[in-house]
């Protein structure tokens, strides 16, 4: 691992990284934010939240737009903010540069088909690698990690939190993918990653999963009324209706006249934060 850029920062640290992955076969970067209660140099461990981007972003979308870090900082919370999928020359992309497909577009998901199945396993990067590196890096209590995250990185998010509950202990989400097997975004990725048998994408679809969870946690979704992809893409009402019915337990707010964008991040960020070091800070 190399430290590319380290500063100052409400008390604390924000840094950004990059290192070899082993499980995507390249280089890959992250950023990471350091609490005021890091820069004592006492020796404590802290809760560590993940927040997972969306459709063409990178680690550095949500460390420079979202406001994170002073709440993050009074809160003692380590925030990680992985890229979006694998990156590269020899990484395969869209043939014909899609924002929606390939480089920007991991979804979060283990491919199985050629040519995306060498480099497209953010699902175990995401599980796996990742927070090895960083409990192995910093000073992260490995018993207490959320994690969270925005339209495709909020469908990551919740399937994932849903899929290892053992890992982590809470999970919220802004205007998630709700129902990507249903929607055209996470069908034109379920297709090309996954392949044709849509039996293999419900492992990854959120109001599938939640039918089938044994050990539920808590969600926290934030949906903004005036989001240009409510309908046809997010599909909020499918994962309402699919958690009323198993009686999982969903908090879903509704923002009456927010957007898709960071502006809407921004306004409810301070929400998501307490609500992670509450459930977090009980583990």
């Amino acid at each position: 691992m190399k430290e590319l850029s380290n500063v100052k920062c409400h008390g604390g640290n924000q840094l950004r990284c990059t290192h070899f992955s082993t499980t995507l076969l390249c280089e890959m970067n992250f950023s990471l934010f350091l609490p005021e209660a890091l820069a004592t140099g006492a020796e404590i461990k802290l809760p560590v939240v993940y927040w997972l981007s969306g459709l063409t972003c990178t680690d550095e979308n949500f460390v420079q737009k979202a406001g994170a870090q002073r709440i993050a900082s009074e809160l003692g919370l380590i925030l990680v903010a992985p890229d979006t999928s694998p990156r590269g020359e020899r990484v395969p992309d869209d043939s014909e540069g899609a924002y929606d497909f390939g480089l920007g577009a991991g979804f979060y998901v283990n491919a199985t088909q050629e040519p995306w199945n060498n480099n497209y396993h953010m699902y175990d990067y995401i599980t796996q690698e990742l927070p090895e590196l960083i409990n192995k890096r910093f000073p992260v209590d490995e018993n207490k990690q959320g994690i969270f995250g925005h339209s495709m990185g909020g469908h990551g998010a919740i399937s994932i939190a849903l899929k290892n509950p053992e890992k982590f202990k809470s999970v919220s989400a802004f205007a998630p993918i709700c129902s990507p097997s249903t929607c055209p975004w996470g069908i034109k990725a379920f297709k090309n990653y996954l392949g044709d048998d849509v039996e293999e994408w419900k492992q990854y679809d959120s109001v599938e999963l939640v039918k089938q969870a044994t050990r539920p946690i808590l969600i926290l979704v934030d949906q903004g009324t005036a989001d240009e992809f409510l309908n046809e893409q997010l599909k909020p009402s499918l994962l309402v209706e699919a958690c009323n019915r198993v009686g999982y337990p969903l908090n879903y707010n509704q923002r009456e006249g927010f957007d898709h964008s960071y502006f809407f991040i921004s306004s409810f960020i301070e929400n998501h934060l307490r609500f992670h070091q509450g459930i977090l800070s009980m583990v």
